[in-house]
């Protein structure tokens, strides 16, 4: 079962919440993408190289939220505080409003609504033997890591070297959680998720599972 889940009902699934998505959140996208244009100057969207299934690299899609300027657009973790953070863009990331795009991603077929979070290839290359088995299955806009670090910039702020702490011990829960997830995906466990992602986003103030 879970293997005609994972490659023919979650697509299914995938493709109709998508789309509707899509359709639905069309006025939010014009908000956003209005807002954007008018804080600060340079493109709506963000494209950024990550690592998909079978180590497949694509460009995942996330509204702009950092000066063009900044020089540090394409550095990989970003903490609470980051001055290249603009202010239409610090509302983004708190509302999560910045993921939005990737819906045309998943439409696409380059990621899932529920998977896996894709990383960079600089720190796919440094996955052991038994964290690259999470490139069998198709990265998602949410799951169990992207849940249970909601506030990941959070812990990241007070970090002398925030890169070096999200390699040793961020990432590697991360990939635990992930890994635990895709042994026993389901739809229920799936919709499950979504709708616990739609809590956490409008729970600010809610532990993640790293500081429980």
């Amino acid at each position: 079962m879970s293997g005609l889940y994972f490659f023919v009902v979650k697509r299914v699934l995938d493709l109709a919440v998508s789309s509707l998505g899509i359709i639905v959140s069309g006025p939010i996208f014009g908000i956003c993408a209005l807002a954007i244009k008018l804080d600060s100057p340079g493109p709506v969207l963000f494209l950024q190289t990550r690592v998909g299934r079978h180590g497949r690299p694509f460009k995942i899609i996330k509204f702009r939220s950092m000066f063009v300027c900044a020089g540090g657009e394409m550095l990989n973790i970003t903490a609470m505080g980051d001055p290249r953070v603009t202010r239409v863009g610090r509302w983004l990331r708190a509302t999560k409003l910045d993921e939005l795009p990737q819906l045309l991603n998943v439409l696409r077929g380059d990621m899932s609504l529920v998977g896996p979070r894709p990383e960079v290839p600089e720190y796919v290359a440094g996955y052991s033997f038994i964290q690259k088995k999470i490139l069998e299955f198709k990265p998602g806009i949410t799951g169990p890591a992207s849940i249970g670090y909601i506030r990941e910039e959070t812990l990241l702020a007070d970090k002398q070297d925030p890169d070096q702490f999200y390699r040793q011990y961020i990432l590697p829960r991360k990939l635990e959680l992930d890994l635990a997830y895709c042994t026993k995906a389901t739809l229920m466990k799936d919709l499950q998720l979504l709708a616990l992602t739609i809590c956490k986003v409008f729970s600010p103030g809610h532990k993640s599972m790293s500081s429980v």
